[in-house]
């Protein structure tokens, strides 16, 4: 039996899978290890924020449970949840904290240095979290988005460093809609934003997502409305930034949809930057932080300027409505947001839409959701590709139907460790042609991390030189899927690689 899915995970990778959450049908395509139950500290090791802004953040730790957090040399403003690993408070003095967290259950203890950065940068790593849009659509409501909080602790995602809990379009009223629970006033006597029926409590909501040690994002368009009809911010941009501050949000996704209707001319200079800015410098002046992720398709080469009024910045147009040809629609977005690496740095990041496994919607009908067609070794590629591209990992699947697979491929702490590695640089494509190709991320400690692509489709072996990537000498290999040394190499590095799959490694 072992012989036999050993053949199946080697020989037919392309087999597509159907997931649910309790069948073990794709265990033999299982790469990453279970965690130890000794603690391990994992996610981001610094973290930014400004002055007098309120602080949550939850130590992402794996291990058995209960587990006892404490710290060192917290500042002053800071306090520990010892219980559930939460830290929070207020920081009021800029500089930067340097950090010792303890987690200790009874098989044992471990410690890990985290720096708390108080100062103007926010998103000092790329975002972690869920957004609703890939999966509910139209259909989303407070229920789910707690729901989801909820799931985001159970499954063990929030144990990686997961931890904005992110609504989409579709929360506030619809214009002209014939839907009870859509339709009325969709601003206040004086202005204020009106959410639909099915979201009573905005603030509650986001207490709510915060009482679990989690971040919660929102949703709103520049223009007069949103993508799906729905009220947009037009001419009231600085009541709803103090609105959406006021709730206690820390995410804001900006979406362009209805602006261009009233943009002017697109000769001007300010056109596509105009009303991000707008809204960056009045979320500035709120009394918390929030992060703001550009939407708006990679316009106006957004790159080069998204880091002057954003923390992150969509370089193509939606993933979800990528055409598959011989490859699915994710590698031909990678590879146009792998074109701007130069771009990316801590606190500005080149965003390339969600990660989209498991279960997720159809886009094109905003349908209900259904297993993933891609392959086992597809989802590890396109993994493996946005962690090299430190891009935000935002996973917009069913998070009431994970299943063991998909969590095998958001939660493995070493690949999160390329994304989340704090010198913030972006994968460089190293090399491309029809059957390969290669990226390239360095690391802060002086590694690299290496992906070999195959987008071949056949099994083939491949080849990378120290030579091409600048290096010299005797190294240590290790593959970070499988967590697993490979021995040290002195000129080059060969391996099999699957068909549409990857080999992820680090040279150190």
């Amino acid at each position: 039996m072992r012989n036999l899915l050993f053949f199946i995970a080697l020989v037919l990778p392309a087999l597509a899978m159907s997931q649910s959450k309790s069948d073990g049908k794709y265990d033999a395509f299982i790469l990453t290890p279970e965690p130890p139950l000794t603690p391990r500290i994992t996610g981001p090791v610094v973290f930014g924020l400004r002055p007098g802004s309120p602080l949550i953040f939850r130590i992402p730790c794996t291990g058995e449970r209960p587990i006892k957090f404490t710290a060192r040399n917290m500042p002053e403003g800071i306090f520990l949840d010892e219980d559930n690993g939460i830290l929070s408070g207020v920081v009021n003095k800029p500089g930067s904290y340097s950090l010792t967290l303890t987690a200790s259950n009874k098989q044992g203890s471990v410690s890990r240095k985290f720096t708390l950065e108080v100062g103007d940068k926010l998103a000092l790593t790329p975002p972690m979290g869920w957004n609703s849009w890939y999966i509910h659509y139209n259909r989303i409501s407070d229920k789910t988005m707690r729901e989801a909080a909820d799931q985001m602790i159970a499954s063990g995602m929030a144990d990686y460093g997961y931890q904005y809990v992110n609504i989409d379009d579709c929360w506030m009223m619809k214009l002209k809609s014939k839907d009870p629970d859509l339709n009325g006033k969709r601003r206040d006597s004086q202005g204020r934003i009106i959410p639909n029926k099915r979201f009573p409590d905005m603030k509650g909501m986001a207490d709510y997502i915060h009482s679990k040690g989690l971040k919660a994002g929102l949703y709103i368009s520049p223009g007069r409305y949103t993508c799906a009809g729905y009220e947009g911010s037009y001419k009231h941009e600085a009541l709803d930034a103090k609105t959406f501050a006021d709730w206690g949000y820390d995410f804001l996704k900006y979406d362009w949809c209805s602006y261009g209707k009233v943009a002017g001319k697109k000769s001007d200079p300010d056109y596509y930057i105009r009303p991000y800015r707008l809204m960056w410098n009045e979320l500035k002046m709120q009394d918390r932080d929030i992060v703001l992720n550009l939407c708006q398709y990679g316009m106006g080469n957004v790159w080069e300027w998204g880091g002057e009024v954003g923390n992150c910045w969509r370089t193509t147009g939606d993933l979800g409505l990528a055409h598959r040809n011989n490859l699915p629609g994710f590698y031909s977005i990678g590879f146009s947001n792998a074109g701007h690496a130069e771009y990316a740095q801590p606190g500005a990041w080149n965003d390339p839409d969600y990660i989209l496994i498991g279960w997720v919607g159809n886009a094109n009908k905003m349908a209900e959701g259904k297993p993933t067609d891609l392959t086992p070794w597809e989802q590890y590629s396109y993994m493996s590709m946005w962690s090299l591209m430190a891009a935000p990992l935002i996973f917009s699947g069913d998070m009431a139907k994970l299943d063991k697979f998909t969590l095998n491929v958001l939660c493995n702490h070493e690949v999160i460790d390329v994304n989340q590695d704090p010198l913030g640089k972006q994968a460089i494509l190293q090399e491309k042609t029809d059957q390969k190709f290669v990226m390239v991320k360095p690391m802060i400690d002086g590694s690299l991390a290496v992906g070999i692509f195959n987008t071949g489709n056949e099994i083939q072996k491949m080849n990378i030189s120290w030579k091409d990537l600048g290096i010299k000498g005797e190294k240590q290999v290790r593959d970070l899927w499988r967590q697993k040394d490979l021995g040290k190499y002195t000129k080059d590095f060969s391996t099999e690689v699957q068909a549409h799959g990857v080999s992820l490694i680090r040279i150190y």
